[in-house]
């Protein structure tokens, strides 16, 4: 496992708006894994990005008075904003504009068209230029007014043009084989068995050039056409790793991606559309994709119209960055929608935070500040109550990794909390105040048991709260290169007599003003 490459992505986000809470999530799941990943070995390539063609940017920057690139060059700086105040850790950050891209674009096309798969025709159908996306007329709603509506709710148009058809009615086979081949492709189960029921009812052939409007990457030797955003926005997946040079070392390391992470809106792109582009292209395809669910916010989902958008730098600057980061992954089960909320918000924080682990970390370092002249204490002959504790800590890192490759971030969270509680529940037990006084050696085991079991807890969370994890881990005096999940054990244990710094707390208590 030592230095074993992992790519993971994060969809690249369109340019057309300012990044909400719903962006800062899927980048968030995918940021801690990378750090857990990190942390576990891996030589990690984590890579984020924004989509920058398509009509609706185009209309956007109209709309804007201003040219697209001149729009996205804009827009796509709030996008690397919100990466530095979500301390996100990404490697890479990808813009479809580049030419690095550009490049990756022509070459995937050319390579499926050099391979039979792609043809000349012409389109007439319904287009929603809000999901850059062509729907059939079954596929149709009306709105309460009466008029046709893609599945989204997006409004439709009738488009007729010359097209470049891709033979995606040719993949249904080779997609369904590959399916039942790679049961963990698609995560979760229900997202799984929504892609497996829409191949089986038949792929038609796809556009995939428009002649319309101009803004996006020319097709080649024909530049009436313009590519279908959506082969040029997953090629960024390629494009990240050095493609079309295939022997660019990160391309050879890290192709195919371990993981796309997507939200369940656009899991019909990945699922369906992109692994059938690479195979006609030759290329290997993706390990897994894994499509979570909407925060909803008291119930609804958030749109601009209902004027319900929640902003990550408004949570960060209320509650605070690491808390923001641990409640968004802990309240929701990932993979499912889930409801936000201040109240839930700040049970967390007080709760699981502020009491459960701020507190342990607090009490057993002030009272080994007080008793033990401020230094990691001498243990004696530990107990069995002191090695089941210890040996909880130390194990958990199993269940915890064996969760977050499934994306189940929520249940490696709990798995995590529970050692936390029997902590608490250890040092109520124990009573080591009372201990002072009656058997001093065993209270330095016991506050010794305490700060070892704190090193596991802290190392173990900070993919979640860098910030707080670091703080905790510095006043354990834990050196900065003995941080990762290799130093977890007996092997790596706190030193008796080390000299600690005086403890403060890492999670203060949310109240509420007023």
């Amino acid at each position: 496992m030592a230095d074993s490459p992992y790519y993971l992505t994060t969809p690249i986000y369109y340019v057309n708006d300012r990044p909400h809470i719903g962006h800062a999530y899927t980048t968030l799941a995918c940021d801690v894994l990378a750090r857990f990943q990190r942390l576990d070995g891996h030589d990690v390539h984590f890579v984020t990005g924004t989509d920058e063609h398509g009509q609706k940017v185009e209309k956007s920057a109209q709309a804007a008075g201003v040219d697209p690139q001149a729009f996205t060059d804009e827009v796509s700086q709030n996008f690397r904003r919100l990466a530095g105040e979500m301390n996100y850790s990404n490697d890479d950050f990808i813009r479809t504009t580049e030419d690095r891209h550009i490049r990756a674009s022509l070459a995937i096309w050319k390579a499926i068209k050099d391979n039979g798969h792609i043809y000349l025709g012409s389109y007439a159908g319904w287009y929603a230029v809000r999901d850059e996306a062509f729907y059939a007329e079954s596929e149709l709603e009306e709105n309460e007014d009466g008029q046709k509506v893609a599945p989204t709710g997006a409004e439709v148009e009738w488009v007729e043009e010359p097209s470049y058809f891709f033979n995606l009615s040719e993949w249904q086979q080779p997609l369904l084989d590959f399916y039942a081949a790679n049961p963990d492709f698609i995560g979760p189960e229900t997202r799984r068995n929504e892609v497996v029921s829409f191949v089986e009812g038949g792929l038609k052939d796809l556009s995939i050039s428009r002649t319309s409007f101009k803004w996006g990457v020319p097709v080649p030797d024909d530049p009436d056409h313009i590519m279908y955003v959506w082969l040029d926005a997953l090629t960024n997946y390629l494009t990240a790793v050095g493609y079309p040079d295939e022997k660019n070392p990160d391309y050879s390391k890290y192709w195919p991606a371990d993981l796309h992470m997507v939200g369940k809106d656009i899991v019909r792109f990945h699922a369906v559309y992109w692994p059938a582009f690479l195979m006609a292209a030759g290329l290997p395809l993706p390990k897994r994709v894994y499509a979570h669910g909407w925060l909803l916010n008291r119930g609804e989902k958030m749109s601009k119209s209902l004027g319900n958008v929640v902003l990550p730098e408004d949570l960060v600057s209320q509650y605070g960055l690491d808390p923001v980061r641990y409640y968004l992954l802990r309240e929701v089960p990932f993979g499912n929608d889930g409801y936000i909320s201040h109240e839930t918000m700040v049970s967390r924080i007080n709760g699981d935070l502020a009491n459960d682990l701020g507190n342990l970390a607090q009490r057993s370092l002030s009272m080994i500040a007080k008793n033990c002249d401020g230094a990691v204490p001498e243990p004696g002959t530990l107990a069995d109550d002191d090695e089941k504790l210890l040996a909880a800590a130390r194990d958990v890192l199993d269940q915890v990794r064996s969760e977050f490759t499934r994306q189940a971030f929520h249940r490696g969270m709990e798995a995590i909390w529970l050692v936390v509680g029997d902590a608490n529940r250890y040092v109520d037990a124990q009573a080591p105040w009372t201990l002072r006084k009656t058997d001093p050696v065993r209270m330095e085991t016991v506050l010794y048991t305490l700060a070892e079991t704190i090193r596991h807890l802290a190392i173990l969370v900070q993919p979640l709260m860098p910030q707080s994890a670091g703080a905790m881990l510095d006043q354990l005096a834990v050196p900065g290169d003995a941080r990762s999940f290799a130093h977890l054990g007996s092997g790596h244990a706190l030193t008796a007599g080390q000299t600690l710094p005086k403890p403060s707390p890492v999670f203060p208590r949310y109240v509420d003003e007023g």
